[in-house]
């Protein structure tokens, strides 16, 4: 197991112990930073490539599993960056994110002696002043912490409106383990930063700050309780939604207590029913839920696994017609979509409802993922063909595939993404989390799930919710098509008349007719966008507007007859 100094401690780090997780940490990135560098920067320049690449699969895999049994001997921030990095799929091979995938933060619990101790240190007070009563088997324990449930004493819960609470209480000597972590991880970023074969693909120095910055805030209770409060507040119109309340006087940096809401887990299909629930209704809305954090309300619970989410049968039916709720729990990890990201990822999660691979990329584009200078052309082609095999495919039916066709798939599409040169942004990499945890808990709910079907209708709703936005937005870029395709036949007239003048370097006969043909061809294509701005406008206000709304739908079958004989006119001649 290692030295016993090295990893969670139930005191503070002696400096003995942190000099030596300090080296322990640093040992193994060196020796794995060794590894690398001669497989994959010495024996090329030999000529020995192809030992490097047959042996690359084992040696990463080798290295996750290295890393899997160091973070759980050590604990602390290790577990946390296994995690975070399992979901780096622009900067790591899919051998060692397939391997941490499986990381989990559960270790050994602290005897409960010392965690009171602790409780009532950042309390001031006994823990019997406080509770009627504390249950001293951790309901759970993870590296930063473990939770306890416990009864309010009377006088309590009389103040806050509720008596049953869980008790999450910081592990003693975390705060001096997390400092060592960040410490040797920073170095280790350092040296990843002077590697070539690293730099072009990551910044390590920026993913390291950002996992920090994640981690720090994780471990400071306060924030945690008020990010619960702000996610109600955005939830506070849905009724479908339950958040914890805080005993706010009776919470620390450290120590922080929650009304206990535990129900029903959601994936517990057999509970479900037996309440009579049906779970695919609850798959629907809890993707619904997922969907407005990220796009509509811009701040997100970054880490919805089935864990947190629980399902509370209601008595008989609310004021609503509702005969459950779905509660979120453990509100340490949030991430927040500011609005730029946020408009992107409305744009591509549009674009991936009409199963719009161009569109898409516009989107990724936009988001940040893909640098001005990608050529896209293959990506392009690549998601237009997932699209038409995978697009309206349910969990089930994707079980039932040639899992040959799905590798070729997946192989084809890996090899096309890891060629481009492409990084998530910061806050983008919480916002994938999510929404690959939401689609792994729909799907755990009702094998039925499609998050295709589920995009589709919510995309309808994010055009409404965008409202005149999305109407000036599109009346500004369709007006800017036409403005650059009303220059075009003049510019095809130009063309015309130098070649006649001879101005031409290059002579053909055909000229004449086919540029003619092309000017015919983009006057056209200018009425096909005027329909469509008149069109769309129209539909998209007639709700609010109808006579306006009507106005536009009327005017748009004038391009609409241009673009559609014009052709025909053009042959039959003048009329006489």
């Amino acid at each position: 197991m290692g030295n016993p100094e090295a990893g969670i401690a139930s005191e503070p780090l002696s400096a003995r112990a942190a000099r030596a997780r300090y080296r322990r940490i640093l040992r193994f990135a060196a020796l794995h930073l060794a590894s690398l560098w001669w497989f994959e920067l010495v024996l090329p320049r030999f000529g020995l490539n192809s030992i490097a690449n047959k042996t690359r699969t084992k040696r990463l895999q080798r290295i996750a599993r290295s890393f899997q049994k160091l973070a759980l001997d050590l604990s602390g921030l290790l577990i946390k960056l296994g995690q975070f990095m399992s979901t780096r799929l622009d900067i790591l091979p899919a051998e060692i994110t397939k391997e941490l995938e499986g990381l989990q933060d559960e270790v050994p619990a602290v005897d409960f002696t010392i965690i009171r101790a602790m409780a009532e240190r950042e309390l001031g007070l006994p823990l019997e002043q406080v509770f009627a009563s504390v249950d001293s088997t951790p309901l759970a324990a993870a590296s930063l912490g473990q939770v306890h449930r416990a009864v309010l004493s009377a006088q309590e819960a009389d103040e806050l409106g509720f008596e049953n609470v869980v008790l999450k209480i910081q592990r003693p000597g975390i705060d001096g383990i997390v400092e060592v972590d960040l410490s040797a991880l920073r170095r280790v970023a350092g040296w990843l930063s002077r590697i070539r074969l690293i730099n072009r693909r990551a910044d390590a120095p920026a993913l390291m700050d950002e996992f920090a910055a994640t981690c720090l805030e994780e471990i400071d209770y306060l924030n945690e309780a008020a990010n619960a409060e702000r996610f109600a507040e955005n939830f506070a119109e849905n009724p479908r939604v339950r958040v914890p309340q805080v005993a706010w006087e009776r919470s620390t940096r450290r120590v922080l207590v929650q009304e206990d809401v535990t129900d029903i887990k959601i994936t517990d299909l057999d509970a479900l029913r037996a309440a009579g629930i049906d779970p695919a209704d609850v798959a629907n809305e809890f993707a619904a839920v997922m969907f407005d954090q990220v796009f509509i309300h811009g701040f997100f619970h970054a880490d919805p696994h089935p864990g947190n989410i629980f399902i509370q049968p209601l008595p008989e039916s609310d004021e609503f017609g509702q005969t459950w709720r779905m509660t979120f729990i453990d509100f340490g990890m949030m991430g927040e979509v500011p609005s730029s990201l946020g408009k992107a990822l409305r744009t591509t999660v549009i674009a991936a409802a009409s199963r719009d691979g161009a569109g898409m990329v516009d989107g990724m584009r936009e988001i940040g993922v893909l640098m001005p200078s990608a050529d896209t052309v293959e990506l392009e082609r690549a998601l237009t063909k997932v699209f038409d095999r995978f697009g309206g495919i349910s969990f089930v039916e994707l079980q039932t595939i040639d899992p040959r066709e799905f590798k070729a798939f997946v192989n084809e599409f890996s090899d096309i993404v890891r060629a481009l040169p492409f990084q998530f942004p910061e806050n983008f990499l919480l916002v994938i989390r999510a929404i690959s945890l939401t689609s792994g808990v729909c799907s755990s709910v009702n094998p039925q799930f499609n998050i295709w079907n589920a995009i589709e209708p919510y995309s309808a709703k994010l055009i409404k919710a965008e409202g005149g936005n999305v109407i000036e937005a599109f009346l500004r870029d369709g007006l800017t098509s036409l403005s650059l395709l009303a220059r075009l036949p003049k510019r095809v007239d130009s063309l015309i008349t130098r070649a006649e003048l001879g101005q031409l370097t290059l002579r053909n006969p055909e000229l004449e007719k086919r540029t003619t043909f092309l000017a015919r061809a983009v006057r056209r294509v200018i009425s096909a966008v005027l329909f469509g701005v008149f069109f769309i406008s129209g539909l998209l206000i007639f709700e609010t507007e109808k006579d306006l709304g009507t106005v536009l739908l009327v005017i748009s079958g004038v391009p609409l007859l241009h673009a559609l004989f014009a052709d025909f006119i053009a042959r039959r001649g003048p009329l006489p």
